[in-house]
């Protein structure tokens, strides 16, 4: 007892842990400017009341609007450019005396107004600058038209053009110079001195456009949002947010209240748990799934609207209530999912538009897949959750005022990537189910085929005891399906729980068609080797990975019981001699489920029908009432959730399908021959006739 008390606490410890951490990730996803949470796109109505100043606000321009200003500034910019004084030498110019000094004039011409490169002359076109600051040193010398100012190559042309009007100077003889080699840039752009110049420019240009008033009105419920609408209401939440962030008592506030609103969301899920699915609370791995799941998704949410500024609607919201109803009940898939859209409510502009779309595709979600035993029910699944997110989008959209014409169409598209996403539910089933160690209803479908190479083995080594394993499943799942336990679970476990019969299929008495070698050994002998099928059961599921759950059914078939015919027949002949009565008693464990329960029943009762001399009403009754009430009085069903409801239920259904097994067959009337006489007749008077005329030849009767 002390065991499991400190385990219990240790459980909720562990789940005191996870909802402290839970609660912490859900406040650092939510989005940290939420004061004005209302939604508002330019083109859509305004769907709240209307709305009057709370304050005096400044009305900030737009992006674009700013770069459109900025970039008009910009052109009245005079960018500094340093301009260097050249010595102008022309060694090794291959010229006369008279035109190297002509040349060397012009030179200095062009290096007095200035010559830029290429790329500077490249820069302050897209800048569309039209007269800069020349300097030498660090005193401004003038000021020139960018026009002006020679490249290198512009320079040659002027030098070239003004050689072809003096009539003394060959202009053969002047290309062949090659006087390009000597016109270099002596002015360059000043980077540093011109970007902040750039930076006054700029700083200088206005960020807001106007003011609004306290009181004054800024939009009517139901007006369509324009251009200039939008712009004031984003310079009311860029007011709201920013006082917010220096009033730090508020902010304090601020918190308190959102991890409140989380706390309580969470806690309402752990109530549920403890008052509704305990069995769930009892697993530490099933709630930290929940847990998981809920932070999974809202982690998944902030990531596609906060960061890659998706809309929200594109994020698969459907797929959280579609896992957990794949391993748990559709009431607890709903309960989660709609905690997981309170939760992420917090997360989105629009949340009434947002609750009320998920909470809608959630319950679809859920009636839509009832049994995920094959991938077709998810693609339906998802079509459905697409038909019903398309149609509830517009009729909110119509509902708010919005025209068919101006619905955005565009959130089909969305919503169609949404239901697509949602088909990569069955691989991630897949390896929540290896992560956590569920059992999904896929998993099960494949499991209970008998075409399996497990079981096609099972069926070649021991033909009697697989007849028998397919007429326990039956009973069990017709048990199962009335009382509300797992009928696919049942029948899954009922088709391996004598998976250990395969070991030594002779020794027992459904598999034998002669002799019984048990006969040949002492009575505890052959109790034991009976009783060694389940641990021979449970090594062979262990060997061929079974899911712990089918183990299950394996171990517990028999629970405490003891081998009767073996135990009796030592009591019987040895009325006098003490009895190791362990060695006649299976070593367990008990049934902890309905499920196991229901399949010791079955077994049971099925293995006992077997010896029954006449199948009629009395005798069958007899033979269940007996079977089951002797396990309940032995304590076996103690450790499972099953009421006395469900065990006279049970009997009440093994009782009508023992009967329809084993029901009698009407007797076929003989066919009677043209003198009215039947077959058998005819046939003895044509022997009788034979014999006397002594043939060797007689007709047999069929």
């Amino acid at each position: 007892m002390k065991g499991k008390i400190v385990s219990k606490r240790i459980r909720y410890g562990v789940y005191f842990v996870s909802l402290l951490l839970a609660v912490v990730a859900t406040y650092f996803l939510l989005p940290k400017d939420s004061d004005f949470s209302h939604y508002f796109e330019v083109g859509k109505p305004w769907t709240y009341d209307e709305l009057m100043a709370p304050k005096d606000f400044a009305i900030y321009k737009s992006e674009a609007q700013l770069e459109a200003e900025r970039g008009v500034a910009l052109r009245g910019l005079e960018p500094y450019m340093n301009r260097e004084v050249r010595e102008v030498r022309l060694e090794g110019l291959n010229l006369s005396g008279r035109e190297s000094d002509w040349i060397a004039d012009r030179l200095r011409e062009v290096y007095a107004i200035g010559v830029v490169s290429l790329q500077d002359r490249q820069e302050l076109e897209r800048l569309g600058v039209s007269r800069a600051v020349l300097l030498e040193g660090n005193s401004v010398v003038e000021k020139v038209d960018v026009d002006e100012l020679f490249t290198p190559k512009t320079a040659y042309d002027y030098i070239v053009n003004k050689a072809k009007v003096v009539s003394w100077i060959d202009g053969n003889v002047l290309q062949s110079a090659m006087i390009s080699d000597y016109i270099t840039p002596n002015v360059e752009v000043d980077r540093t001195k011109t970007d902040d110049a750039m930076q006054i420019i700029v700083d200088g240009v206005m960020l807001t456009s106007g003011m609004v008033q306290r009181g004054e009105k800024i939009i009517d419920k139901g007006e369509v949002i324009s251009e200039e609408k939008y712009q004031i209401l984003k310079s009311l939440q860029r007011a709201v947010e920013g006082e917010a962030e220096f009033e730090q008592i508020g902010g304090v506030w601020n918190v308190v209240g959102n991890v409140l609103i989380i706390l309580i969301l969470y806690v309402l899920m752990f109530a549920y748990l403890y008052l509704f699915r305990h069995q769930i609370l009892d697993s530490v791995r099933a709630t930290l799934f929940m847990f998981l799941m809920v932070v999974g998704m809202l982690a998944l949410l902030a990531l596609v609207v906060q960061y890659l500024e998706f809309t929200e609607y594109i994020v698969p919201f459907a797929l959280l209530p579609l896992v957990v109803r794949v391993f748990f009940d559709s009431r607890t898939a709903l309960y989660v999912h709609i905690i997981a859209v309170l939760l992420a409510a917090q997360m989105v502009p629009d949340a009434t538009e947002f609750v009320f779309l998920q909470i809608i595709v959630g319950m679809v979600a859920v009636s839509s897949l009832k049994d995920m035993n094959s991938r077709s029910q998810l693609v339906k699944s998802a079509l459905v959750i697409f038909a019903i997110y398309s149609v509830s989008f517009v009729g909110m959209e119509l509902a708010r005022g919005v025209d068919v014409v101006e619905l955005d169409w565009s959130m089909i598209f969305v919503f169609g990537v949404n239901s697509v996403a949602l088909l990569f539910a069955y691989g991630l089933i897949f390896i929540i189910e290896k992560l956590f160690g569920f059992l999904s209803e896929v998993t099960l479908v494949e499991l209970s085929n008998i075409n399996s190479p497990l079981l096609m083995e099972f069926s070649e080594k021991c033909p009697g005891t697989f007849q028998h394993v397919l007429q326990v499943s039956n009973l069990a799942v017709e048990v199962a399906k009335k009382i509300g336990a797992n009928a696919l679970l049942v029948r899954t476990g009922a088709l391996y729980h004598d998976l250990g019969k395969m070991v030594n299929p002779m020794y027992y008495t459904e598999n034998q068609t002669g002799v019984n070698p048990l006969n040949e050994l002492p009575y505890d002998e052959a109790a034991q080797v009976i009783i060694s099928h389940v641990q021979e059961g449970v090594n062979i599921a262990e060997k061929w990975n079974l899911p712990y759950q089918i183990i299950e059914f394996i171990s517990m078939h028999h629970g405490c019981s003891k081998v009767k015919y073996f135990y009796n027949s030592f009591k019987n002949k040895y009325p006098d001699a003490e009895i190791d009565e362990a060695k006649f008693t299976y070593s367990g464990p008990l049934p902890s489920t309905k499920e196991t329960a229901i399949l010791m029943m079955s077994d049971a009762v099925e293995a006992a029908s077997r010896s029954l001399k006449s199948y009629d009403e009395e005798s069958i009754s007899k033979l269940v009432e007996g079977v089951v009430n002797g396990q309940i009085a032995d304590g076996q069903f103690k450790d499972a959730p099953i009421s006395f409801r469900d065990v006279e239920v049970a009997k009440s259904i093994f009782k009508v399908k023992l009967k329809n097994i084993y029901h009698t067959r009407i007797q076929y009337p003989e066919l009677k021959n043209q003198d009215g006489k039947d077959d058998k007749t005819a046939l003895g008077e044509i022997n009788k006739t034979l014999k006397k005329v002594r043939s060797p030849y007689r007709f047999q009767k069929k």
